[in-house]
C-alpha cells in the first residue's frame, strides 16, 4: 500500500480496459473516482471522502441506465454514509490524523447478521414484484452487504474489510453478468485493495491498543 507507483498503473489499466470495451465517459469517471476513493480508505486518507461523494453521484446515473436499481438506491445511502464517515473519521483523533480503528463488538455481530439476510429477502422481494429489476435478490444481497460494509468503514471498524472481500468477489461475478466488464475489471482490483487494506489496517491495530475491544 505504500509503494507510489501501483496507483498510476492501475489508473493506465483501467482506461486500457474502458477503451477496449468501449465504456461511455461516465462508466470510465466512476470507475477511476471509485480506485481512488479504495485506494485513498485503505492508507486511512480523509481525502477517501470527498472522492466518494463524486463516486456515488457517478454511479446513481450509472446504475440507473443498467436496471440495477437496488445498487442505484444504495448510492443514496452511500450519500449519507460518507458524509457520516468523513465527520466521523475527524472526531476522538487526538493528535493522529484520523480516528483510530476499533473491532466489531459481539452484539454489534449478531445485529448485522440477523439483518443481513432480512433485509436482502425483502428488498429482492421488492425489486421482483415492482421493478424490471434483472436479478433482483443478488442485486439486493450485494447491495445490503455493500450498505454494512460502507457503515463499518464510516464508523471506523476494522471488519468492514472482510465485508468488502465479501461484496468485491460477488460484484465481479454480477457485472460480468451484465456485460460490465470496465466494472467488473474495477471490482477486482477492489478486491485486491480491500485485501491489502486488511493486512494494513489489522497491523495498525495490533500496534494500537486503543483500537482493541474493551
Amino acid at each position: 500500500m505504500n509503494r507510489p507507483w501501483v496507483l498510476p498503473v492501475l489508473f493506465i489499466c483501467m482506461i486500457g480496459i474502458a477503451g477496449v470495451t468501449s465504456s461511455t465517459t461516465l462508466e470510465i469517471v466512476a470507475t477511476t473516482t471509485g480506485l481512488l476513493s479504495v485506494w485513498l480508505t485503505a492508507r486511512e486518507r480523509i481525502s477517501a471522502w470527498p472522492v466518494g461523494l463524486v463516486n456515488v453521484a457517478c454511479f446513481f446515473y450509472m446504475f440507473e441506465d443498467a436496471k440495477l436499481y437496488a445498487d442505484m438506491m444504495l448510492q443514496v445511502f452511500f450519500f449519507a454514509l460518507t458524509v457520516y464517515g468523513w465527520m466521523v473519521w475527524l472526531t476522538n483523533r487526538g493528535t493522529a490524523k484520523v480516528r483510530p480503528t476499533r473491532r466489531l463488538t459481539l452484539r454489534q455481530g449478531w445485529l448485522l447478521a440477523v439483518l443481513l439476510p432480512v433485509i436482502t429477502l425483502i428488498w429482492g422481494y421488492l425489486l421482483q414484484s415492482y421493478t424490471d429489476a434483472s436479478i433482483p435478490y443478488a442485486d439486493a444481497l450485494i447491495a445490503t452487504l455493500s450498505l454494512i460494509a460502507q457503515y463499518l468503514l464510516s464508523s471506523k471498524v476494522f471488519e468492514n474489510w472482510m465485508c468488502w472481500i465479501a461484496v468485491d468477489v460477488l460484484s465481479v461475478a454480477m457485472y460480468a453478468y451484465k456485460d460490465l466488464y470496465t466494472l467488473a475489471f474495477l471490482y477486482v482490483i477492489f478486491l485486491a485493495i480491500a485485501i491489502a487494506g486488511h493486512i494494513s489496517w489489522r497491523r495498525a491495530l495490533q500496534s494500537d491498543t486503543r483500537g482493541l475491544p474493551a
